[in-house]
């Protein structure tokens, strides 16, 4: 008789995703995993070659869900310069008291792996450019609709308002003062009038 899994692989996704993301990857051992998940260690291999290919896995839901998803939901939501407000009032906000960690876990594993990971920096580096898209979008947009001035030059503003929210994402890890992050959001707003 085959073999057939009974558990559910968006949940299995989850629960190992919230583990990388609050312990990092290199501190979440193979029992972290089975124990996050809830299913056993031949399973997860059944699923998934190794720890690696598990935390790619993760990666990429984390990705879809808490960037691709989220700013679709809120370019639908907002206007474009709203919207970029709204992106960094996001990333200030404290978790939900869901079991969702502090921080990014793009930003998270940018700094964990991309320095010795081709395949992570390969990811990270696709999924930085998709945020920087959305802020440049959000720009030219917000020009048409003139509530940015046209003499904005769209794709260095793109890159700087990245860097910042790079930097926010850093901060919320760190339980800074909400002062500070604060600050950044003021920056941002004060970068598009």
């Amino acid at each position: 008789m085959p073999w057939h899994k009974n558990y559910d692989k968006t949940r299995v996704l989850e629960s190992a995703m919230k583990a990388f993301w609050s312990r990092g990857y290199e501190a979440t051992s193979m029992h972290d995993l089975v124990e996050a998940t809830g299913i056993n260690r031949g399973s997860i291999y059944n699923a998934f070659p190794n720890k690696h290919a598990l935390f790619m896995s993760a990666l990429d839901h984390y990705d879809r869900i808490y960037r691709i998803e989220h700013l679709d939901r809120i370019i639908e939501k907002y206007t474009p310069l709203e919207a970029i407000i709204a992106v960094f009032e996001s990333a200030a906000a404290k978790p939900a008291d869901n079991g969702t960690p502090w921080g990014c876990l793009l930003v998270n594993t940018a700094l964990e792996l991309s320095p010795h990971d081709p395949e992570v920096a390969k990811f990270i580096d696709r999924s930085l450019k998709g945020v920087e898209a959305f802020f440049f979008s959000c720009i030219e947009s917000a020009k048409e609709e003139k509530s940015i001035k046209a003499s904005l030059n769209s794709r260095s503003t793109a890159q700087a308002l990245l860097s910042l929210f790079l930097g926010l994402r850093v901060l919320t890890r760190t339980n800074t003062r909400q002062s500070i992050i604060e600050a950044v959001t003021s920056q941002a707003r004060m970068m598009l009038v």
